[in-house]
């Protein structure tokens, strides 16, 4: 019921998962009892259970709260008056970690051949992990020298540059992918994913070369949903695990991730001049006090203060 709720609103796939994963440990901690026979008691000493016996996050916890909430409210569809009173954890407010721009070139330097255009799309354009990883070819639009980011977060669409530093590697790496996808056609295997039941709606689309991902994966894969073998985009875990080791070869002593490219992306823009308001628009954050923490950023440490014992 959880998973045909999930999939009527369209959720992603990872909210599917932690969602069914929270539910599940929802009820194994109160001994398989029917979530219709349990209140607030229940769902506050479960998140209690977490904050203290699990230590977990602040963002854990409420994360296992969202999905407490779509049970009673988008599955059992009880509205009970106790699942207004449960208290959300607050979040601490971190800064993010920047890498110098030396520091950025130095990791890409150091990334392995088959990821370092990857690391160059995501701190060139500000895309979120997962926003690169199912980059699509017709995403990519050489002649206005952009890249539309399709279902981003909120599911929303958006625009941002495209390098013109990558122009080339990127033609030529689409030319290599080219050729990879006839191969797969040719052997019958060069259907992709398609989203919101478009594989019905246009059912030759999954074959043809402008819905290919850009990065994809060396070899075939089941759908976890439908079953279906196809060639899946590459595997946003190995990117993760690329960067680190990356980082780790030049030496750089701060926890370095992909997502460390968008941060690093939003603060050099606004060190370069670049107004706060087209920034957030290219990072696609909904309010601008999101965006805002980066001036946080250039604010840090010594930049422009003296330090007392300099004088």
């Amino acid at each position: 019921m959880v998973r045909d709720r999930i999939r009527t609103r369209h959720y992603s796939l990872r909210t599917e998962t932690a969602y069914t994963n929270w539910i599940k440990r929802f009820i194994l901690f109160h001994n398989k009892r029917h979530p219709r026979d349990m209140g607030g008691a229940e769902v506050e000493a479960f998140l209690t259970s977490l904050a203290v016996e699990r230590s977990v996050s602040a963002s854990t916890q409420n994360q296992a709260l969202a999905a407490m909430l779509f049970l009673y409210r988008e599955v059992l569809q009880i509205d009970l008056p106790w699942m207004q009173d449960v208290v959300r954890a607050k979040q601490p407010r971190h800064l993010p970690t920047v890498l110098t721009r030396p520091e950025v070139i130095a990791v890409l330097e150091h990334l392995d051949t088959r990821f370092e255009l990857v690391g160059k799309l995501l701190y060139g354009t500000g895309m979120r992990l997962m926003e690169c990883a199912r980059l699509r070819v017709k995403d990519v639009d050489f002649a206005m020298q952009q890249v539309t980011v399709r279902n981003g977060k909120g599911g929303k669409d958006r625009v941002t540059m495209l390098p013109q530093s990558l122009s080339g590697p990127l033609r030529a790496h689409l030319a290599l992918r080219r050729t990879l996808f006839d191969q797969d056609r040719k052997d019958g295997r060069a259907e992709v994913w398609m989203p919101d039941a478009l594989s019905v709606k246009f059912p030759n689309a999954s074959r043809e070369w402008s819905w290919q991902y850009v990065f994809v994966a060396q070899g075939f894969s089941a759908d976890p949903r439908s079953g279906v073998r196809r060639r899946h985009h590459i595997d946003e875990k190995e990117i993760q695990r690329q960067v680190r080791l990356a980082a780790q070869r030049a030496r750089i002593a701060k926890p370095v991730s992909p997502h460390v490219f968008r941060h690093s992306f939003a603060t050099h823009l606004l060190e370069g001049g670049y107004d706060i308001r087209t920034v957030q628009e290219l990072l696609g954050h909904e309010d601008v006090s999101t965006t805002m923490i980066y001036t946080h950023v250039l604010n840090r440490g010594g930049r422009g203060v003296k330090s007392p014992l300099d004088g």
